[in-house]
C-alpha cells in the first residue's frame, strides 16, 4: 500500500452544511392581525434562522402560516393604532403587513398583567420585535454585544424609514449601504470557514437568488487579514471570467466586512473524496484541470497570481459528473509581473511550491506547482509528498512518488504532465500555455467534453474555433 498521506480537507478550511432541526431562536404565544383582516388571531409563534411559523398549538405540528425571513421587507415599531387596537410592531412583506402584539395599556391606564399564554402585552411584543430584528441581521449581532445590537436595530429602523431597498427596486439596492436591506443571511448555513472568517449561505431578497456571503469580523481578525480580504475584493472586482467566482457586492460596517458572491454547489475536494474510489478518473480530471488552466491563463495574463490553488478553492457550479468549475478564495492573490518575484508568505503548505516553503522569491510559476499537486491528488487520492522528508529526494524517488496502486492504471502522459509541473527549479516548470498544450489534455474526447460544457453554459471560453477542423478531422480517421 502507498505510504503517501491520504487526501483530506486542510484544517484551515472547515465545511458545514446541514442545519440541526428544532433550533428555535424564540417561541411563545403571540397575537396578530393584518392590514387585510382585522380579526385578532392567537398562535404559538416559533422563530428560527429562516422563518417565523405560526402554529395552532404549543405541541402539535399543524401550523397556520409560515413567514420566510427573506420575505420580510421591514420591521417597524407601531406608531399609531389600527381602529381601536394598539398593536406593538409591524412585519411588512410584499403582499401583506402583519400587525403584531396588543398593548392593552396604550391609553395610559395600567392594565392587569396579562397571562403569559395570552399572547398580549407590550413587553412580550417588544421582546419578539427585538428577536426578529436579530434574526434578520444575525451575523452583525453575533459579536457586537447589546450596544452593537441596538445600533443594528437603529440601522434597520433607518433603512425601513426610507422605504427599504426592496421597495425601491434595483436602483435602491445599488444605493443601499446596509447589507440586510438587500440580502438575507442564514447563520446556520455555514458553507465554509477559513482564516478570513466564515462563508454563509444567503438570499438576495428581491430576486430570491441564493448567494454566498463571506463575513470577516474586524474586531477578531488582525488588520493584516482585513487587508487581505480587501485585497481579494479588489482583485475580484477587476475580474470577469466564466472560470472565476463572481463577486456581487461588498458592504462594510465598523465591526465587519461582508463580501457577497455567487453561490455554487460544492468544491473539487468534495468531489474527489466522495468518489467511490476516493479519486477521479483521468477523463473527469482532464475536464476539471483544463478549466482550471483556462481560468489561470486569464489571471496570469492580468499579472494576477492566485497563490493558494487547491481543490477546496475550485468550486463546482452543479453537482453533475462534468461540472463547470470556478476559482475562488483570492485572499492570498498577488499582482506579479511576468519577470517579477515576490517574497511574502502565502498559501496552504500541502500545495505550496518549495521556493515559498524555503522563503525564496516566487513568481507565477507558483500556481503551476499547485496545479501539479491538484492533478496528482485528483488521480491518486493522496498527497504527493511527505512533510518530514526533503521534496528533492522524494521527487527523484519514482517508487515513492508513483506507487503501483493506483499509478499502474494511470497514463504515462498524465505522469509526464505532473513531472513537468512539480519541477523544483522554477524555470523548468511548465507555464500555463504549455500545460494547456500538453498531450494529456489534447485529446478529442477532452475537447468534446469541454465543447459540451460550453454549449450548456452558453459561452465559448475553453476551446478555440481554430481547433474545430483538427478534431473534426480526427473523428474521420
Amino acid at each position: 500500500p502507498s505510504a503517501n498521506i491520504p487526501l483530506m480537507r486542510i484544517v484551515q478550511s472547515v465545511k458545514h452544511t446541514k442545519k440541526r432541526e428544532g433550533q428555535w431562536l424564540k417561541e411563545g404565544w403571540l397575537v396578530h392581525f393584518t392590514n387585510k383582516d382585522k380579526t385578532i388571531k392567537r398562535h404559538y409563534w416559533r422563530l428560527d434562522s429562516k422563518s417565523i411559523t405560526l402554529f395552532q398549538s404549543e405541541h402539535g405540528s399543524k401550523y397556520y402560516k409560515e413567514i420566510p425571513l427573506n420575505e420580510i421587507l421591514a420591521v417597524d415599531t407601531a406608531r399609531q393604532p389600527h381602529s381601536d387596537v394598539m398593536h406593538c410592531f409591524e412585519l411588512r412583506t410584499a403582499n401583506v403587513d402583519y400587525m403584531v402584539g396588543v398593548d392593552p395599556g396604550w391609553q395610559g391606564v395600567p392594565p392587569p398583567l396579562p397571562p403569559p399564554d395570552s399572547g398580549v402585552g407590550a413587553y412580550l411584543a417588544r421582546s419578539w420585535e427585538t428577536a426578529v430584528r436579530h434574526a434578520l441581521l444575525p451575523v452583525t449581532q453575533a459579536a457586537a454585544g447589546a450596544a452593537g445590537a441596538a445600533d443594528a436595530a437603529d440601522a434597520a429602523d433607518a433603512a425601513d424609514a426610507d422605504g427599504g431597498a426592496a421597495g425601491a427596486g434595483a436602483a435602491g439596492e445599488r444605493r443601499a449601504t446596509d447589507m440586510a436591506q438587500v440580502y438575507q443571511i442564514y447563520p446556520d448555513e455555514v458553507l465554509g470557514s477559513g482564516q478570513f472568517g466564515i462563508v454563509y449561505g444567503g438570499l438576495h431578497r428581491r430576486t430570491q437568488r441564493p448567494v454566498a456571503i463571506k463575513v470577516i469580523d474586524k474586531l477578531r481578525f488582525p488588520t493584516k487579514q482585513e487587508a487581505q480580504l480587501k485585497n481579494e475584493v479588489a482583485i475580484l472586482q477587476n475580474l470577469s471570467h466564466p472560470g472565476v467566482v463572481d463577486l456581487e457586492r461588498m458592504f462594510e460596517t465598523p465591526e465587519r466586512i461582508f463580501v457577497v458572491m455567487e453561490k455554487l454547489k460544492g468544491d473539487m475536494l468534495e468531489m474527489i473524496l466522495s468518489h467511490e474510489k476516493g479519486r477521479l478518473t483521468e477523463r473527469i480530471t482532464k475536464f476539471l484541470v483544463a478549466q482550471i488552466l483556462v481560468a489561470l491563463k486569464h489571471l496570469h495574463e492580468k499579472n494576477i497570481v492566485h497563490c493558494d490553488l487547491k481543490p477546496e478553492n475550485v468550486l463546482l457550479s452543479t453537482d453533475e459528473e462534468f461540472p463547470q468549475v470556478k476559482l475562488c478564495d483570492f485572499g492570498f492573490a498577488r499582482i506579479i509581473g511576468e519577470k517579477s518575484f515576490r517574497r511574502s508568505v502565502v498559501g496552504t503548505p500541502a500545495y505550496l511550491a518549495p521556493e515559498v516553503l524555503r522563503n525564496k522569491g516566487y513568481n507565477r510559476s507558483l500556481d503551476m506547482w499547485s496545479v501539479g499537486v491538484i492533478v496528482y491528488v485528483s488521480l491518486s487520492g493522496t498527497f504527493p509528498f511527505n512533510e518530514d522528508e526533503d521534496i528533492n529526494e522524494q521527487i527523484q524517488n519514482a517508487a515513492f512518488m508513483y506507487p503501483p496502486t493506483p499509478w499502474r492504471e494511470i497514463s504515462s502522459e498524465a505522469i509526464d504532465l505532473i513531472n513537468n509541473l512539480l519541477q523544483v527549479k522554477q524555470r523548468k516548470r511548465l507555464s500555463v500555455d504549455k500545460s494547456v498544450a500538453h498531450a494529456w489534455l489534447q485529446t478529442r474526447e477532452a475537447w468534446l467534453d469541454l465543447r459540451a460544457l460550453e454549449h450548456r453554459v452558453g459561452t465559448r471560453y475553453l476551446t478555440h474555433p481554430s481547433d474545430d477542423a483538427r478534431w473534426a478531422a480526427a473523428s474521420d480517421r
